[in-house]
């Protein structure tokens, strides 16, 4: 069967859904950065509500023929790379739809509606995800990318130094 893969913003009154969805990535994160619950069980996320009111800020759901299959938020408030214009701030596809193209075909999408320079960060704990977005990018720029291992400014809760991306999604004529 034919998987559609959408993009779609979340609506702020689906911001509670696109929460939920963040719990889960982030306890998944958690094993990587150590970060710790709050005191009602939850890791949070300090800009979350930012999406909603911060013109370059921009959350969407991830779907699968229809049904929901993750999230990306892209910022627009960079902080690795002086020339970039957007970051891959977060992104998750739930354990169902992974290793099937899902991913791919939605983060190519969003790379498609925000043409610039890029930048985005992994923790090099997450050997899945590094996998993901070197394959990912790779496969968007033609192997047109920078990466730098152990970048200082892309710091994660631990204290571990992350590997940095930059790249191009400028359309090529």
């Amino acid at each position: 069967m034919e998987q559609k893969v959408e993009v779609v913003v979340a609506q702020i009154e689906e911001k509670e859904i696109l929460r939920n969805l963040m719990e889960k990535y982030l306890y998944e994160c958690s094993q990587y950065d150590l970060r710790p619950v709050n005191a009602l069980g939850l890791f949070g996320y300090s800009h979350f509500d930012h999406y909603w009111t911060d013109k370059n800020r921009y959350p969407f759901f991830i779907k699968v023929n229809r049904a929901l299959a993750g999230f990306a938020l892209v910022g627009g408030n960079t902080s690795i790379f002086k020339d970039s214009r957007y970051s891959m701030d977060e992104f998750f596809i739930l354990y169902t739809y992974r290793r099937m193209g899902v991913g791919t075909k939605a983060v190519h999408r969003i790379f498609d509606i925000f043409p610039g320079i890029w930048e985005l960060k992994c923790h090099p704990g997450n050997t899945g995800a590094a996998a993901f977005w070197d394959k990912a990018i790779t496969a968007y720029t033609e192997n047109d990318y920078t990466k730098l291992s152990m970048c200082g400014a892309a710091l994660y809760h631990d204290g571990t130094y992350g590997d940095a991306y930059r790249f191009s999604t400028y359309p090529i004529l």
